[in-house]
This record gives C-alpha cells, sequence and structure tokens, in this order.
C-alpha cells in the first residue's frame, strides 16, 4: 500500500491534482492551503515511496518564494485596515495583512507540494499512455511529446560531449563572462542541428514502421483504472473537503 502513488492511474492523478488546484483558487484565507499541503505530505508519507532528499531540493525554490510572498505583503500590503497584531522594527502588521501573508505563503506551498507529488510518483511514459486510453489523447500528440521527452537526456549528454570538446582544444579557457557566453553559440548550433537530425531519423523510423496518427484500439502496455485508483481519489477528495469546510468552523 506505500506505493499507491506509483500505482495509481496517472490519468485519474491529473485529473485530481488538478481540482484540488482550482478548487483552492477560490478560498482566500491562510488554513485551506496549510491544511491541504499537510494532507499531501502525510498522503506521500503513508502512499509513496519518493526520495526525500530530492523532495526538499526541490522545494528549497518554492520555500524561498513563500518567504518572499509572506515578507514582501506585510511590508507592501495596499490593505492595512483591522486590528494590529504584530510589530516588527516599528513597522505595525495588522490582521489582514497577516492573514493575506500567510494566505500566499502557504498557496506557493500547497500548489508545488501537489506538483511535486505528480511528479515524483508518476511515469511520464504511462502518463503518455494513459491519456491516450483513457482521455482520448490524439496519438500524434502523445508520441510527439514522447520523443520530445527522450530526447532531453540525449541533448544533455551531447552539449556535455561538444563542451568537452572545446575544452580539450583550449576554447573554453576564456576568463571574460561575456566571451564566453558569446562563445556558447558554437555549442549550441551543432547541438541543436544534430537535434534536427535525430528529429528526422525518428520521423522516418515511425513512418517505416507503419505509426500514421491514427486512434489505436490495441497497446502493447495497456494502462487501466483500479480499485487503488478509487481509494487514492476518495482520500485526495476528503483532504481537500476538510481543508476547505475547516476554515468555516476556525472563523
Amino acid at each position: 500500500m506505500n506505493t499507491a502513488l506509483h500505482n495509481m492511474n496517472p490519468s485519474a492523478k491529473f485529473i485530481v491534482v488538478t481540482i484540488c488546484m482550482l478548487t483552492m483558487a477560490f478560498f482566500f484565507n491562510p488554513w485551506t492551503p496549510l491544511l491541504m499541503w499537510v494532507g499531501v505530505l502525510v498522503i506521500q508519507l503513508l502512499f509513496s515511496r519518493i526520495n526525500w532528499k530530492a523532495w526538499l531540493l526541490f522545494m528549497i525554490p518554492f520555500f524561498v518564494m513563500a518567504f518572499g510572498y509572506f515578507w514582501t505583503t506585510l511590508v507592501f500590503a495596499a490593505d492595512k485596515s483591522g486590528p494590529v497584531v504584530l510589530s516588527i522594527w516599528s513597522i505595525n502588521i495588522t490582521k489582514v495583512q497577516l492573514n493575506h501573508a500567510l494566505s500566499l505563503s502557504f498557496r506557493v506551498l500547497a500548489f508545488s507540494g501537489l506538483s511535486l507529488l505528480f511528479a515524483l510518483t508518476t511515469n511520464p511514459v504511462s502518463f503518455i499512455l494513459s491519456l491516450m486510453q483513457q482521455m482520448k489523447l490524439s496519438p500524434k500528440i502523445a508520441y510527439s511529446i514522447l520523443v520530445g521527452y527522450q530526447f532531453l537526456p540525449v541533448l544533455k549528454d551531447e552539449f556535455v560531449q561538444i563542451q568537452q570538446a572545446h575544452r580539450l582544444r583550449g576554447a573554453m579557457q576564456e576568463k571574460n563572462v561575456f566571451r564566453r557566453l558569446l562563445h556558447m553559440r558554437k555549442i549550441l548550433l551543432p547541438m541543436l542541428a544534430g537535434a534536427v537530425r535525430k528529429a528526422e531519423r525518428a520521423a522516418f523510423a515511425m513512418e517505416a514502421r507503419g505509426f500514421t496518427g491514427e486512434k489505436r484500439e490495441n497497446f502493447y502496455k495497456v494502462v487501466r483504472v483500479g480499485k487503488v485508483d478509487g481509494y487514492m481519489v476518495s482520500l485526495f477528495m476528503f483532504i481537500l473537503v476538510l481543508s476547505c469546510t475547516t476554515v468555516l468552523y476556525i472563523n
């Protein structure tokens, strides 16, 4: 059961995550996104085997962004009505300012938490296949995305190889940052030319194997909707309803 998120149908996961994000957009209070973020963390702890070091590394920019929203909203808020609840360096902070600052900060954490949950527990290939099988996505679009996704590591390796070749020839010894940036075009141009050739070969290979872009009835790998999806969707909906209704009792 601790791999339920990984075994969940990607389309069902995508839909429920999208519903959670869109619903939170209508609640401008600090408690709804906070409870959603805590609920997402609990779900990941119980039903996934993600690398928490990688998760923390990905979350660092969002923590910085949340703190930035919090501080700038406190200092530069337009609405400063309500009773003063805190004073920092002779700056009076009202209840309205504090609620707005916390709401924006927790929204960043909630949205980033949901996004990382989907990204770290979803296989991209299974996601595309699920979009074709359950969401009836056009194979032309789906396979184009798959080919582009598989090109990313190839482009990364080619970039490293061309860069190392330039260093061996002494072409990357410039200490001036501006000149080094100008030199990057000598790396990017052959890399992009190679990417175009690979894309052309991939298109010929798909055409040679009978790919026409028409909708398919049979798939080598079938992505199904099972009981796990029903349980997990119900759990997400429970957390969403709990997050949205708790504010009524707090207020």
